[in-house]
């Protein structure tokens, strides 16, 4: 497929001297996101009180099918939106009646796991257990036999690893320890969702699946989402108002909580993420645009990256930790050198835009790269010191 600069003419002509090479981070907003966006301001002026009429009769359940879609959901009423993930993290946590919990997961998740599990562990809230990462090529052999150990009320792993890119295909096969009793299984699926094919369909009913709008769903902040499978966690702690909402079901007399994944629903919230979530699905859907097809222009992207390398200065002396193997990839590369925030600096003083996490440079490619953006990141990476 060719690049599709049409679909992100706004926020292209915003900055046309930059080059946005950190799609993997804050992709940018295709133009159907900016029209999602002024129908929020419309609809609360028309609307009024009754906006939310049409949030949450209609807006959010196009966000739950374009979800249930992307991943073969059995059904569109497992899927609750939240602002963040964090929410829903802490919503899960506390659906948990034992404690401490006991919690498996690695050393490698993103910080929005990290830092809260790190947290509770040292208020004795969990026993935190943690695999580690590195090296990758033996990771899923050790994790999985970690879970299968036993003694875990919640294990807990990321689908695509946020630093280096590393995908765990393997994660679905921890479905078969689910129980509604314990363990619990939850993926993380930030930097999976709409990167890499993902298919749940037969684990659908035994493990939770979060995931948001902040990265290759190109609808930014304010739409993370979770799939909670049915009878894994009832009543959850944390939970708002919006959860007693529908068909309830609790003891007499007692807090009722929905039947479906609302159960894990906040309160009021700013539905404007759910307006560009749906539109930027959809449209997606309507192109043609599948993760698969997305990931074929990704891949070739990234391998005309890498065969310039030559061609671009410094950057070849970089250990690229998630090399094209064939299996499914990140959407970024993971270049790692001592001077990695060094080059990202001198990148941004040339308008390149990559991002570092400690001293690894990541280099994020979607629909809106073509060829030209390649040689002019090698034209820019030539001049790193």
């Amino acid at each position: 497929m060719s690049a599709r600069k049409d679909l992100f003419r706004r926020a292209l002509e915003a900055a046309p001297g930059r080059l946005h090479m950190a799609a993997h981070s804050h992709h940018l907003w295709p133009d159907v996101t900016f029209e999602a966006h002024q129908q929020v301001w419309r609809d609360a002026a028309e609307l009024a009180d009754r906006k939310w009429d049409k949030v949450l009769g209609e807006v959010w359940p196009a966000a739950q099918g374009v979800v249930a879609r992307e991943l073969n959901l059995p059904s569109a009423d497992t899927v609750v939106f939240a602002p963040n993930t964090h929410g829903l993290l802490v919503s899960l946590l506390s659906a948990i009646e034992a404690r401490p919990v006991r919690v498996l997961a690695s050393d490698g998740e993103f910080h929005s796991f990290r830092r809260q599990a790190a947290r509770w562990a040292e208020t004795g809230e969990i026993e935190l257990s943690t695999i580690p990462l590195q090296p990758f090529a033996s990771f899923a052999a050790r994790f999985l036999e970690a879970a299968r150990s036993g003694g875990f009320d919640l294990i807990f792993t990321s689908h695509v690893f946020f630093k280096a890119g590393h995908v765990f295909d393997e994660a679905w096969a921890l479905a078969e320890l689910a129980r509604p009793v314990g363990p619990w299984v939850v993926v993380d699926g930030y930097h999976g969702f709409r990167a890499v094919p993902t298919d749940l369909g037969k684990v659908a009913e035994r493990l939770f699946y979060v995931a948001g709008g902040y990265k290759y769903a190109m609808a930014g902040e304010g739409a993370a989402f979770l799939h909670a499978p049915p009878g894994f966690g009832a009543r959850p702690a944390v939970s708002g108002w919006y959860a007693e909402f529908g068909e309830l079901e609790g003891p007499p007399g007692g807090v009722g909580y929905a039947r479906d994944a609302t159960r894990f629903f906040g309160a009021t919230f700013d539905p404007s993420g759910l307006y560009r979530f749906a539109a930027a699905g959809e449209m997606l859907e309507r192109e043609g645009l599948t993760t698969a097809t997305v990931a074929a222009h990704v891949e070739h992207l990234q391998r005309g990256l890498l065969a310039r390398l030559a061609d671009a200065g410094p950057l070849a002396d970089a250990e690229l930790l998630n090399p094209l193997d064939g299996r499914p990839h990140a959407r970024f590369l993971a270049f790692r050198h001592p001077a990695a925030a060094d080059w990202k600096a001198q990148l941004l003083a040339r308008d390149v835009l990559t991002d570092v996490r400690d001293d690894v440079l990541r280099v994020g490619l979607s629909i809106y790269h073509d060829e030209a953006d390649l040689d002019a990141l090698c034209r820019a990476c030539r001049g790193l010191g």
